[in-house]
């Protein structure tokens, strides 16, 4: 996992996969990666990855290989 400087300026939504409750996701996408972070405690930062590995996971999560 690596912090780029951009996950501070980046714009952060709410996951599509996200509960209608209050335990959801937020998740920013860049040129060079994506980030998540918990919608409820935004300062404690957000978790970035890489493209590749951001791309690997969701294909994943979308085959139920997780």
């Amino acid at each position: 996992m690596h912090q780029p400087s951009a996950q501070h300026t980046a714009k952060f939504r709410k996951s599509s996969h996200s509960s209608a409750s209050d335990n959801c996701v937020e998740v920013a996408d860049w040129q060079t990666g994506s980030a998540i972070r918990d919608t409820q405690h935004r300062e404690h930062g957000a978790l970035s990855f890489p493209a590749a590995e951001w791309r690997a996971f969701i294909t994943s999560a979308k085959d139920s290989a997780l």
